[in-house]
């Protein structure tokens, strides 16, 4: 598809007020997408566990305006309160979907968002955040329109929620989820992502991921910072090189069920996400000391009880720990007595890959 499919319809129906409400999950990349273009697409492709527990609940009231703007009139209310401080991020959001979505122009939206997890720590808040938003969207536009076809639905959602943040087009659909356009996935596209659910292994049913709060603080660097460095960086196009043989690599993992192999890619993957941080101009740093210990016990541990548990970083501190289910006490028992102690004020969540959103 075309960005060109993705405008609006009609309008046929009036509406003067109408609140949506999604649930919205956050996602953990496994292939990492570091480095975009300037439409918002990635240059290599990503894989993603979709998650469960940690999500953005998010309600949207439309109200119909007697204003004639070309912006969006909107308020943003984050954890009960007025926040000013994700208006500019919002309001960019907004400006550029208005070619998709001219009726918005007519409408205030009132957004009212909440975590379940720490914001700007090193779990995807974004990507979360701008799917349940993009949803909420479509769900008016549905109504606006009156279109029927859930297939484009949730495409053109995700194609939105790219536009706001690209890890948040992964989030739109349950399990495991690609990003990016790539010769071996039929459907594959850069505007939006696809689920991948032919032929992967049964290893993989309720896979489980404990993310451990190392530090709940924001972040030092946003994302968006470190995707605008990977334009000038030394090895920017080894890495995407390096990323496109890894997606084929974790393809056939997920095909065959060889949990060893799937550890050491995504271990791999994960340590040179911050790898290319640490090498960029200006360089930086989001490990803390506590994530390295947690990155070596992790490891001393599956090498001590064969148990294929690893894990992997997003652009954070935190660590997700990753393992199957039917391992899944042993694990729990590992983290409680073994990592929990690195964690900020001992706190870690269980999660697990997740359906997909959820409309309230």
């Amino acid at each position: 598809m075309n960005p060109s499919d993705f405008k609006s319809g009609k309008i046929i129906n009036e509406i003067s007020q109408k609140t949506y409400s999604w649930d919205s999950p956050s996602n953990i990349a496994l292939v990492k997408y570091w480095g975009k273009n300037k439409d918002q697409t990635p240059k290599n492709p990503s894989i993603s566990f979709t998650l469960s527990n940690c999500k953005t609940t998010t309600k949207v009231e439309f109200v119909k305006s007697s204003l004639k703007s070309n912006l969006v009139d909107f308020e943003i209310i984050f954890e009960g309160q007025k926040n000013k401080k994700f208006r500019p991020k919002i309001e960019k959001y907004l400006s550029k979907i208005l070619e998709y979505c001219p009726y918005l122009s007519n409408y205030q939206l009132i957004i009212n968002s909440t975590n379940s997890f720490p914001h700007s720590s090193g779990i995807a808040s974004s990507a979360s955040g701008m799917s349940a938003l993009s949803l909420c969207i479509l769900s008016f536009e549905k109504d606006l329109t009156d279109f029927n076809n859930e297939e484009y639905f949730y495409k053109k959602a995700s194609f939105l929620s790219r536009i706001g943040s690209g890890s948040a087009c992964r989030s739109i659909y349950g399990g495991i989820n690609l990003w990016g356009n790539n010769d071996e996935f039929k459907n594959s596209s850069d505007l939006y992502s696809i689920s991948l659910e032919d032929n992967i292994s049964s290893n993989f049913n309720n896979y489980r991921d404990t993310i451990l709060i190392i530090d709940n603080k924001e972040k030092e660097v946003s994302s968006s910072v470190g995707h605008e460095l990977m334009n000038e960086h030394p090895f920017s196009e080894l890495r995407f090189s390096q990323a496109f043989e890894n997606i084929s690599k974790l393809n056939s993992i997920l095909k065959s069920g060889n949990l060893h192999e799937f550890c050491l890619l995504v271990e791999s993957e994960a340590l040179t996400l911050h790898s290319l941080m640490m090498s960029s101009d200006p360089s930086y740093l989001l490990m803390k000391s506590e994530t390295l210990s947690v990155i070596n016990e992790i490891q001393k541990f599956r090498n001590s009880s064969n148990i294929p548990v690893c894990f992997t970083l997003d652009a954070g501190a935190n660590v997700h720990v990753l393992y199957p289910d039917k391992n899944c006490h042993e694990v729990s028992d590992f983290i409680k007595n073994n990592l929990s102690s690195y964690c900020a004020n001992g706190r870690f969540i269980n999660d697990i890959i997740g359906k997909g959103p959820k409309q309230n």
